[in-house]
């Protein structure tokens, strides 16, 4: 219970950061319109790229080496492979940053907008501080500090909302905005690395000599940081791509973006919700995970990767009946769109091999299989273009779905078969069958009611009613079968409770 105890305030926090964020691009479009917002997302979009190149596959690969080192109780090695992780990252972002400033001239040019690159330019010069933040939270994953990790993060986005809202204070509107904005991030930046660092040697952390860890953490990070720059680049073809199969399908400019602008700017933002609860469980369980691997606990590796698959399971499958039958109403009610709705209910299937995919790749990393990972995720990219290019003619905007369901059920096949080859058979059908025995009739009774409701109420009310009967049909079933101990987090949350009214009085 330790590991979902720990991924729930984890949650809380990812789940406090993200609303904080989604609250501050609201107060940046009625700030600075949608041309300032525009100009302020491609500046930062170009900003990402060099950011990803720079440190994001160092923090998982020096939870992974910290673990190591723990499970064998070298606590120097630790320190030396933190500061290769710095050292490591400094070399990359130092001198990116410095060629950016003295090449300004020729590249602003890569932006359509000149806006762009004075935004650009403010971003940029926070990247070595940024990086090394990176690091050291890393080193905080690694030892399991998971509050030092979530806590820092939320501080982060809280000082860049309330630095960015004092300083739109002071401009009426406008894209000049947008240069606050992006004043506000670097801001940001400073202080969340300042703060780390603090915090890092306030704990017992330590800077070394990292001689005989450059070479393995910069190995094993390189085929992380390739996976995820490509999944950039790769975002940024399909977005030239796509409307130009469409057009050349015969579809206008016009409706060619507004079919790419439903799926990737409505439909997966909702699709990604599981990917926050998700993420936590894998948060708290790699350095677990890296640390029993590395002792040589392969009982319970296998007991920990299926605990992981199968709470990953339980999440995506309590999801699918409320994207299946209350997926329209729900795109009415966010974006005022019907066929975003319609694509969300269509592909509420796709939760499933999203969930196996996301999880499956950190635990993977997480024992060292970086190149693994690397190769499974080129497998699924080819599909997802090979769709892209191929079926928008007779899609539209479902080629893209179509891509997406494709790349994910490669890369979770692969990716399972990876994970039980190296940790063992993993009893996921039975699990799978319980789960399915314990929703499907509560999604069909669901489905009946929402058509009921929907003669004789309007659809916000129809919706609501609709999602409290599948929120207890779903946790009734679900405790029936023993997938879930409600009578056990109901008995520790009254317990917790009157203990607290004994100590109060």
């Amino acid at each position: 219970m330790n590991l979902y105890r720990t991924a729930a305030v984890v949650t809380l926090f990812s789940a406090a950061e993200h609303c904080l964020g989604f609250l501050y691009r609201i107060i940046l479009s009625r700030t600075i319109g949608p041309e300032g917002l525009g100009v302020y997302q491609a500046a930062y979009s170009v900003f990402a790229v060099f950011l990803t190149l720079s440190a994001s596959g160092l923090p998982v690969t020096l939870s992974r080496v910290i673990s190591r080192h723990r499970a064998h109780g070298n606590r120097p090695r630790e320190h030396a492979a933190v500061t290769g992780g710095v050292l490591i990252t400094l070399a990359f972002s130092v001198p990116a940053a410095v060629l950016l400033f003295l090449l300004r001239a020729p590249f602003s040019k890569v932006f359509a907008d000149p806006r762009c690159a004075d935004l650009f330019y403010i971003l940029i010069a926070g990247l070595p501080c940024t990086c090394v933040y990176s690091v050291i939270r890393g080193s905080f994953w690694g030892n399991k500090r998971f509050f030092a990790y979530s806590f820092i993060e939320l501080v982060e986005e809280m000082i860049r909302i309330g630095v960015g809202v004092v300083l739109l204070l002071t401009v009426t509107a406008g894209v000049y905005g947008a240069n606050l904005a992006a004043v506000a991030v670097l801001i940001s930046y400073l202080c969340s690395f300042a703060i780390a660092l603090v915090w890092f040697f306030l704990t017992g952390g330590r800077l070394r000599s990292p001689r005989g860890e450059l070479r393995p953490l910069l190995a094993s990070s390189l085929p992380v940081t390739a996976m995820r720059t490509s999944s950039s680049l790769l975002s940024s073809l399909i977005s030239v791509l796509f409307p130009l199969r469409m057009q050349a399908a015969g579809a206008t400019s016009a409706r060619a973006m507004r079919e790419y602008g439903v799926v990737c700017g409505m439909v997966m933002p909702v699709m990604a919700i599981p990917c926050a609860f998700i993420g936590s469980i894998a948060l708290v369980l790699v350095p677990e995970l890296s640390e029993n691997y590395y002792r040589g606990r392969q009982k319970e590796v296998r007991a920990l990767t299926a605990r992981a698959l199968k709470a990953s399971l339980l999440v995506s499958c309590a999801l699918v009946p409320f994207y299946l039958v209350c997926g329209e109403d729900v795109g009415v009610l966010l974006y005022s769109n019907a066929a975003s709705g319609q694509m969300l209910s269509a592909c509420a299937l796709l939760l499933l091999p999203m969930s196996l995919t996301m999880i499956a790749s950190s635990l993977l990393n997480s024992i060292g299989c970086e190149k693994h990972t690397l190769a499974v995720f080129l497998a699924g990219s080819a599909a997802m273009l090979a769709c892209t290019f191929l079926l928008p003619r007779f899609l539209g905007g479902g080629a893209l779905l179509a891509g997406m369901a494709c790349d994910n059920l490669i890369t979770a096949l692969l990716s399972l078969l990876l994970l039980q080859k190296k940790t063992g058979r993993l009893p996921l059908g039975g699990h799978l069958a319980k789960l399915f025995c314990a929703l499907a009739p509560v999604t069909a009774a669901a489905y009946f009611l929402h058509r009921l409701l929907a003669l004789y109420l309007s659809y916000l009310p129809a919706l609501a009613l609709t999602m409290l009967f599948l929120a207890a049909g779903e946790a009734a079933m679900l405790a029936l079968l023993r997938l879930v101990d409600l009578k056990g987090l109901l008995g520790r949350f009254f317990a917790k409770k009157r203990k607290k009214i004994v100590q109060q009085s």
